[in-house]
């Protein structure tokens, strides 16, 4: 789907003249967002202007920003997925995450008390376990463990 083409469905939903008025732009303004740009005379939308400041960036973490002020996560998905020889390493990845993360919280919560540079490590530990989780997931939906065999591979070098 096209960002105009998702601003379309959502001026469905609530009209831009009222998107407008929140965000004290024109009307005129917000309904080109939901045309396409290089024709009926839309322009680049700030769908666009994101997925544009994300590519010359290489920054995840403005995704991740806008995930949390919409009150979710942000997941990167894997490049590739892994063979079934690897399933055992890439399991263990995963509990050995899982067990960083709880040994973080652990640490953290020692003196009944998490400070602030405590709550951002356990949220760091956090996003790294649910990525390397999603990432084998998406694996075992897909049935093609390839990028499982990266992940063992990685975490043998590291524990070396």
């Amino acid at each position: 789907m096209q960002s105009h083409e998702l601003l379309r469905e959502v001026f469905e939903k609530k009209a831009a003249k009222e998107i407008s008025a929140d965000l004290d732009l024109s009307t005129s303004m917000v309904y080109k967002w939901s045309q396409p740009a290089a024709k009926e005379g839309g322009i680049d939308n700030p769908l666009d202007r994101i997925e544009a400041l994300i590519q010359s960036t290489g920054d995840q973490r403005i995704v991740q920003w806008i995930c949390q002020r919409a009150g979710g996560f942000f997941i990167l998905n894997p490049k590739n997925a892994p063979h079934p020889a690897f399933l055992i390493p890439a399991t263990n990845q995963i509990v050995q995450e899982f067990a960083d993360l709880l040994a973080v919280i652990a640490t953290a919560a020692a003196d009944n008390k998490i400070t602030s540079p405590e709550a951002e490590q356990i949220r760091a530990r956090w996003e790294e376990l649910k990525s390397a989780t999603e990432g084998f997931v998406v694996a075992c939906e897909s049935g093609d463990f390839n990028s499982l065999s990266t992940l063992g591979r990685k975490d043998a070098k590291a524990q070396s």
